[in-house]
């Protein structure tokens, strides 16, 4: 059975998150502001249904959804793309497939303990987020 993911994470830290950017076409200037930002998850997950809240101080992004139903994600907040993504559980990852103009999109969390893990992936850049569970 899947770990329940629900409570407050805060950023910990991240490795290759430029490289990331820069394979989803983000330019120079966000791009950095990007890297500046440390921003804390929030999920709410009941069964199958799961609210994932990325918060910062620059912008917050919130994603509703039902695990293994596909959906229309909009992401021109993020990179100013629509892509169709479905999420579901591979043993204890929950794992994000994005399709879209981007190859190779898409994310995986999964708990070791009190930290929250997410590796986003895009063409062949992979990033990796480290949280720890507050509450």
């Amino acid at each position: 059975m899947p770990p329940n993911l629900t409570g407050y994470y805060r950023f910990v830290s991240q490795k290759n998150m430029e490289d990331y950017l820069q394979a989803l076409n983000i330019g120079m200037a966000l791009r950095k502001i990007a890297l500046l930002l440390k921003p804390d998850k929030e999920i709410d997950h009941q069964g199958n249904h799961m609210i994932v809240k990325t918060l910062s101080t620059f912008h917050n992004y919130i994603l509703e959804f039902e695990v293994g139903v596909e959906f229309e994600e909009d992401l021109r907040i993020v990179d100013g793309r629509k892509c169709q993504t479905i999420v579901t559980w591979e043993e204890e990852q929950l794992v994000c497939v994005q399709k879209g103009e981007v190859p190779n999109r898409g994310w995986r969390h999964w708990l070791e303990g009190e930290k929250l893990y997410l590796e986003l992936t895009a063409r062949d850049a992979v990033c990796e987020q480290v949280f720890k569970k507050v509450k």
